[in-house]
């Protein structure tokens, strides 16, 4: 199939990503050895080896993605913003934010845009995704939280954490881009693992693509 993608634009959607508890800095510096060969847009892996990232893609093309309040997003504002604030002064250049998505769930939606403006004004000029976890929302539920991320100055809204009952759909993706429009992109995560199911995301609507499973999805590529 022609998907009329080179390797070098499919990667530039990545985020090449090891979330795992127990990963270590021996695999943190592989999977930046990796983004740096396949030039994936960034690596984002935990707060913890945000320098030891930082480190080892100086100079290079993917920048260190980190993420923030994850994966529950149950930390208050005060702690998501403090938690980013430190990892751009280490070096992350993007945070993936989880919502409180309690609060959404309650309604309490002053709640939940303080926590993402709290994330923005932390790490300006640094790129913010908001992790609304759609497998937990109501379709009104995903629309209200994109809209709130909309309006919240950040950048991207992103599906899921990889940690929930399940990862980004196409129909998800379709849905958040819909509501984002122009104005915020959207990034799909979690059960992406084949050729196929990225470009469905893409065609859907995905600006960035978050993967473990990076690099065989570009040497899938005819």
């Amino acid at each position: 199939m022609d998907y009329k993608i080179t390797r070098l634009e499919l990667a530039a959607a990545i985020d090449h990503t090891l979330l795992k508890p127990d990963a270590t800095e021996v695999q943190i510096r592989t999977i930046c050895a990796e983004a740096i060969e396949y030039n994936f847009a960034s690596v984002c892996i935990n707060p913890y080896y945000v320098k030891c990232a930082a480190e080892e893609l100086d100079g290079h093309t993917p920048v260190v993605c980190t993420v923030v309040g994850f994966p529950l997003g149950t930390n208050v504002a005060l702690i998501k913003a403090k938690e980013a604030g430190i990892a751009a002064s280490q070096g992350a250049s993007e945070i993936d934010m989880v919502i409180n998505i309690g609060a959404l769930k309650d309604k309490n939606y002053t709640i939940v845009r303080e926590d993402i403006e709290s994330v923005v004004k932390a790490v300006t000029p640094g790129i913010v995704k908001v992790i609304i976890e759609t497998c937990f929302l109501t379709r009104e539920e995903k629309i209200t939280a994109c809209k709130i991320v909309k309006e919240s100055g950040a950048h991207f809204v992103k599906t899921s954490t990889g940690f929930g009952s399940h990862g980004a759909t196409v129909e998800d993706v379709a849905l958040l881009k819909e509501i984002a429009g122009d104005d915020l992109k959207v990034k799909a995560a979690g059960g992406i693992k084949t050729l196929v199911a990225a470009m469905d995301m893409i065609s859907a609507g995905a600006d960035r693509i978050g993967a473990s499973s990076g690099i065989a999805i570009i040497n899938s590529l005819p």
